[in-house]
């Protein structure tokens, strides 16, 4: 790709970030807001109990956050980590947001291949319910595709990394791994979360199995997020079958088709 182009990918995937994160931000004060008035009433509430009573009552509690940026990669040899974190870290979608329920829609790739997807909030409701609230927010438009397997037992599509290299996130990373096939075969219409050693490592990056696909299981696997239903032939005949650019010492790499996500939609299935 050109530089020029490359630098206008840049700036695109700044901006869309920004974006995203000004749209978090204000749901973030919302819901601040809220809790501030709740409290504001319940202190009222206590005043009035301690003036009634005599008592004297205390009320105090803190809440922070903190941001992460790593990549995630889907790989037949993830490395285990030492210092690997076990906790959730920035502002994590509430996973109450998918209510256990089976979510569609569809997922665009170059304007013209045009994924039918569906999302378990059963199996898998802290991971179905980050991606709700990333297609929701907008966040997969413009993203690429950065990285294609299409060797025997590995065929998979990755995507959703914010800076469109397999680095970059929407500020939050998540756990723990949910519905984690056993065997490590990830069935062909499979979409799983990457990561990287954690398990709490799961952000924005998923990865699209088009081809019956074996992973190593020994360091926990991947999440099971959902499945592609219609319109996988036409990304495996349009994109995969078209070969790696460059591939690397695993043989995946960027696909020779520029790949981007140019529209995303979701609902609950009724």
């Amino acid at each position: 790709m050109a530089p020029k182009n490359q630098a206008r990918d840049n700036r695109e995937a700044r901006e869309r970030l920004r974006l995203y994160q000004a749209r978090q931000g204000l749901h973030a004060r919302q819901r601040r807001r809220r809790v501030r008035d709740n409290l504001i009433g319940a202190g009222v509430l206590v005043l009035v109990a301690a003036l009634a009573t005599g008592s004297q009552l205390a009320f105090a509690g803190s809440h922070g956050t903190t941001k992460a940026d790593a990549s995630a990669s889907a790989t037949a040899t993830p490395t285990p980590s030492a210092s690997a974190t076990a906790a959730n870290t920035g502002d994590v979608p509430s996973k109450s947001i998918a209510k256990g329920s089976t979510w569609t829609g569809t997922l665009t790739l170059n304007k013209s291949i045009d994924l039918g997807i569906e999302l378990d909030g059963a199996k898998a409701p802290q991971a179905t319910s980050a991606e709700i609230s990333l297609i929701k927010d907008q966040f997969y438009n413009g993203t690429t595709c950065h990285r294609l397997a299409d060797s025997d037992g590995l065929k998979f599509l990755q995507c959703g990394s914010a800076n469109g290299d397999g680095t970059g996130d929407a500020g939050f990373e998540y756990g723990p791994l949910e519905n984690v096939p056993s065997d490590g075969v990830y069935a062909k219409g499979t979409i799983a979360i990457a990561r990287s050693t954690s398990p709490y490592s799961q952000s924005t990056q998923f990865f699209i199995v088009y081809g019956d696909t074996t992973l190593d299981s020994s360091t926990g696997g991947y999440t099971v997020v959902g499945k592609v239903t219609s319109g996988l032939s036409d990304l495996q005949s349009k994109i995969a079958s078209k070969g790696i650019s460059s591939p690397g010492d695993d043989g995946t790499g960027e696909p020779k088709v520029a790949t981007k996500i140019t529209g995303a939609t979701i609902e609950q299935e009724k």
